[in-house]
């Protein structure tokens, strides 16, 4: 039987990650819950968000729960978006609208800048775990490619000599900051 986990998103993309790396689980997440919780982001941290949002599922259900937050820190711009990422320059503003607006604040700076991803993971026993992955590369000069979602697009990874918006997801995953975070969560969850 496959083990269960709760996964405290809504975001389809990162349902659909997280179904992807963990095919040996049963992913549940927060549409599968018959009522509606609101989670409030007010960390200042990636992991003070991830816990955030796992405790206030997990005193919902009492199951164990992952959950991740994540984002775009670019050296140029102080790491900002960071946490903000999802919010940055509004919730409703398209990516495409974020990326040629982080690209255009980059133009003759450093382009150095990394993904973040910090899944906070509380077993059935309320024992608190948490694990950090990280991805760097540089903010490209142009959007590229149609795969991923978010800031994929001007994520630019050296070893690929591409965007990871220009990769399969599978070859995404392999390098991507929830991969090593969820990978490092795994060495834990098989025990």
């Amino acid at each position: 039987m496959k083990k269960t986990i709760w996964i405290a998103t809504s975001n389809a993309h990162k349902v659909e990650e997280f179904q992807t790396m963990l095919k040996d689980c049963d992913v549940k997440c927060l549409k599968d819950l018959d009522h509606t919780i609101h989670i409030i982001e007010d960390g200042t941290t990636f992991e003070e968000n991830a816990l955030i949002k796992a405790r206030t599922l997990f005193n919902e259900l009492h199951e164990p729960v992952i959950s991740d937050d994540s984002g775009l820190e670019v050296d140029a711009m102080d790491k900002k978006p960071g946490v903000y990422s999802a919010r940055f320059l509004g919730e409703d503003t398209s990516y495409d609208i974020k990326n040629q607006y982080i690209i255009d604040q980059v133009q003759g700076k450093v382009r150095t800048a990394r993904y973040v991803c910090v899944i906070a993971y509380i077993d059935e026993d309320g024992k608190e775990h948490v694990y950090r992955g990280e991805c760097e590369g540089l903010i490209h000069d142009k959007l590229e490619g149609e795969n991923g979602f978010g800031y994929d697009p001007i994520f630019y990874y050296p070893a690929f000599k591409t965007t990871l918006a220009n990769v399969s997801e599978e070859k995404k995953n392999s390098v991507s900051h929830r991969g090593i975070a969820l990978e490092k969560f795994l060495k834990d969850w098989s025990k």
